[in-house]
């Protein structure tokens, strides 16, 4: 009995320090980079630069990292942004095809002195 009673205070004790471990990641924040490149006889094929940076969003956006803010498929203020940017372009092409449909004034020639 006493066996599984020290299971249990070890799976305690490890998933507390992993919650912890995990707070302070979230916290602080991982940046992982890594670059890859395939090359054939010195001749550069494919070059891949990988970023990766895992934080809570508190420090993402502390360190000024807040691009979801403004993608309209993970922001509803984002959507309702370009929705309104869309009908605000349909006005200006409507207003600007019916500016053009007016008709010109002649231009008039300039007046001489002697005239």
């Amino acid at each position: 009995m006493d066996n599984h009673n020290d299971r249990r205070i070890t799976s305690a004790i490890h998933t507390t320090n992993l919650a912890d471990i995990l707070e302070r990641v979230l916290d602080k924040g991982v940046v992982i980079a890594g670059d890859i490149t395939i090359s054939l006889a010195e001749i550069e094929l494919l070059s891949i630069k990988l970023r990766l940076v895992v934080a809570s969003v508190d420090k993402a956006r502390e360190i000024g990292i807040d691009w979801w803010q403004s993608d309209p498929a993970l922001s509803s203020h984002a959507k309702k942004l370009e929705e309104e940017n869309n009908l605000l372009q349909e006005r200006l092409d409507s207003l600007e095809a019916r500016l053009a449909a007016l008709p010109q004034p002649r231009s008039r020639s300039p007046r001489r002195n002697g005239d």
